[in-house]
């Protein structure tokens, strides 16, 4: 017999109250926006805006997954926009210097150039993790660090003057191509949204992780090892961002300084809207996808209603607040329930 009992209408709310209760209220907020943009603002649902919107999120959803595998071991990465701009210059870079030698293998140009921009998101994302596990040191003061190096390496190689030169096949039949109407970054986002929900479910890995985010001194205990895994947790944050990097290098066409300046305040909020615990030990990637179309589509809106980009900033700032308020909220009611 179903355990849904009593009228239709109570059915229906007892069903809402139980997907609420195992996903939050990120869905129905996600499904009541689209409504009411559908209604109110005019060309919400022209084809070009969703693929528009499908596409910038896609970027954020990946660089969002990252960012969430920090927030789960209790740290935070504030390089993430620095190693995007990074992983495109030097890729960028790499593929305009071999093209003229090499304007025979247009294939293996873009191998090394991709090679190389992962190489920075490696790099950067080991020196971050060990600084952490091994030094002890902030996360806040790690990545503000290699935030400011990132930065200052992506000006030094370009001076700040976008790179041109990459294969065509690179930014036309990568960056730019549609496959069954959908672009290329769609696919792209999801295939490692579907990863990280594999490993976060399937495998011991992603369980250590959460370990490590939910008690430390726990899980060093239980044989864990713990600095393996916060080392883990912050290389393919930013191996993610360079990623990202690469993906939007491809779809804008050439290699860019100032590319990614918003996403570190993006992933942190799309993550912390999706649920995500600042505090460790919470986050479900399907969840931070979700939370990062959602902030999109709000950002959407906002360019179809000509709201200025500055308030637009404003905006953000205020939904990380009531985002974070919300889980502190969530937090002391939890406790409390567990005390009585």
């Amino acid at each position: 017999m179903s355990a849904l009992t009593g009228r239709p209408d109570q059915r229906f709310a007892q069903r809402l109250y139980r997907l609420y209760d195992a996903t939050g209220a990120l869905p129905l907020l996600l499904a009541a926006l689209i409504v009411l943009l559908a209604m109110f603002v005019p060309h919400f649902l022209a084809v070009q805006n969703v693929l528009n919107v499908l596409r910038s999120s896609s970027f954020l959803m990946i660089v969002a997954a990252g960012q969430m595998l920090v927030l789960i071991v209790g740290g935070f990465d504030l390089s993430i926009g620095a190693v995007v701009a990074l992983a495109s210059v030097v890729s960028a870079t790499v593929m305009a210097e071999l093209k003229p030698s090499m304007a025979a293998q247009p294939g293996l140009i873009i191998f090394l150039g991709v090679l190389a921009g992962l190489g920075c998101g490696l790099c950067v994302g080991l020196l971050n993790g060990m600084c952490v596990a091994l030094l002890q040191i902030s996360p806040f003061m790690v990545t503000l660090g290699t935030l400011s190096v990132a930065t200052g390496l992506a000006f030094l190689l370009t001076n700040g003057i976008p790179v041109y030169g990459m294969p065509i096949s690179y930014v036309q039949g990568f960056g730019r191509a549609l496959w069954f109407g959908l672009p290329t970054a769609v696919y792209l986002a999801f295939a490692i949204v579907g990863v990280i929900w594999i490993m976060q479910n399937f495998t011991r890995m992603g369980r250590y992780i959460r370990a490590v985010g939910g008690n430390l001194q726990a899980a060093l205990v239980s044989g864990v090892r713990t600095k393996t895994h916060l080392v883990l947790a912050y290389t393919l944050c930013s191996v993610l961002a360079a990623i990202t990097g690469l993906a939007l290098t491809a779809q804008i066409g050439s290699g860019q300084a100032f590319m990614g300046a918003q996403l570190t305040l993006e992933s942190i909020a799309a993550a912390v809207i999706a649920g995500v615990s600042l505090t460790g030990g919470v986050g479900r990637v399907e969840m931070v996808a979700l939370g990062s179309i959602f902030l999109l589509i709000i950002t959407d809106a906002m360019d179809l209603l000509n709201v200025d980009s500055k308030l637009q900033t404003i905006f953000l700032g205020i939904i990380l607040v009531l985002a974070v308020a919300v889980e502190e909220l969530g937090k002391r009611r939890r406790a409390r329930a567990r005390q009585r």
